[in-house]
């Protein structure tokens, strides 16, 4: 079988040393000298100022939007994974949906502004596939209306915005290092920001807002991670590099068989360096995309309508009509792409997709 992600893992003996140091400490949770390492390691990689290890990334959306103290209205992308909207009602707030642009299946910033009453409060934007969004024209209007803005940047390890790590951007940006992402620690998250107030405030926030043994800061929650997926993360994170070329050479074959105009990629940020996260195209409609995931599965090779449905058709959350979002998420299906994946297998893949189209 080809699924669409497979994790990557290091050599099991390099992933057993931080194990061993760990069965000497008897330390597993609870702020670690493996979670401090980590953290140090990926400001370094990232460079990046300030960021806190978490549980998850929806724990880490979840203490943004606390930390930020926000209340009222938050304009978001109907076209993400449920976590990025269940967070902002999870924490009482009112998610209130502005459509996505039909290149970048990113939120449409002219949609974001039209959106806006004296109810909103911030933005939260999906760096979506790991393509960055129009940071630029959504911190303007940010600026413009006085909001705060949360990047969901759970897919974005290792992109770049002019030079710099997308996870730069924003009051705060998050991250999700679930197993199916680029980078990984099995389960895990962060959050990013540039304020050291607010960095603190967070890491009251994550651990039951203690402030010492008999103190407390904050009312905080359990966000905190542990010693063993610090492990992971930090035997992993030397193959970045050779994770990434896999990944942007795959995707190279893949734009090699699949450059067609009944095909469609996504458009990059021309100012990204992009981190090849996913590898998404757009069919002309349903139909043709329902008869290539039949096609693809008869042989066992399992393709994701990633992300299906648009979350403004779902019932628990406000209605709202958004035509491209809606017509993205017919249409889109994001292929098998991950480290071990052969040229091979990337070639049986766009042979059924193509032979297909042709007899579709």
């Amino acid at each position: 079988m080809i699924p669409v992600t497979r994790p990557f893992l290091p050599p099991r003996q390099n992933y057993e040393r931080y194990l061993e140091g760990i069965w000497q400490r008897h330390w597993l949770t609870n702020n670690g000298p493996l979670v401090n390492e980590l953290e140090l390691r990926l400001k370094e990689y990232l460079d990046v100022p300030h960021l806190l290890f978490l549980a998850n990334g929806t724990i880490a959306l979840q203490i943004a939007i606390k930390a930020l103290e926000l209340k009222g209205d938050i304009i978001t992308t109907p076209f993400t994974y449920i976590a990025t909207v269940s967070s902002i009602v999870w924490e009482g707030c009112r998610p209130v949906f502005a459509d996505i642009h039909p290149e970048t299946l990113n939120i449409d910033p002219a949609k974001i502004e039209a959106a806006i009453t004296p109810d909103t409060c911030a933005i939260i934007a999906t760096h979506v596939y790991g393509n960055p969004c129009d940071i630029e024209a959504i911190d303007a209007i940010a600026q413009k209306y006085n909001l705060k803005v949360i990047y969901d940047a759970a897919h974005c390890f290792g992109t770049q915005y002019k030079g710099q790590s997308v996870f730069r951007f924003g009051n705060i940006s998050t991250a999700s290092f679930h197993a199916t992402k680029l980078f990984h620690t099995v389960e895990g998250g962060a959050v990013f920001c540039q304020d050291p107030n607010l960095l603190k405030k967070m890491a009251f926030l994550r651990n039951f807002g203690h402030n010492g043994p008999d103190d407390f800061a904050e009312v905080g929650i359990n966000g905190k991670n542990s010693e063993i997926h610090a492990a992971m993360g930090l035997a992993i994170l030397p193959y970045m590099p050779d994770i990434l070329a896999a990944r942007k050479s795959q995707s190279a074959r893949y734009d090699y068989w699949l450059s067609r105009p009944d095909i469609q990629k996504i458009r990059i940020h021309p100012q990204a360096n992009f981190n090849y996260a996913y590898y998404p195209v757009l069919f002309q409609d349903e139909r043709t995309l329902l008869r290539v995931v039949q096609n693809l599965e008869s042989a066992r090779i399992m393709p994701r309508r990633y992300f299906y449905p648009s979350l403004n058709t779902i019932a628990v959350y406000p209605p709202a009509r958004l035509p491209v979002s809606e017509d993205a998420a017919r249409r889109v299906l994001c292929l098998p792409l991950y480290h071990s994946l052969s040229d091979e297998e990337v070639d049986l893949i766009c042979r059924i997709i193509l032979r297909t189209l042709q007899y579709d």
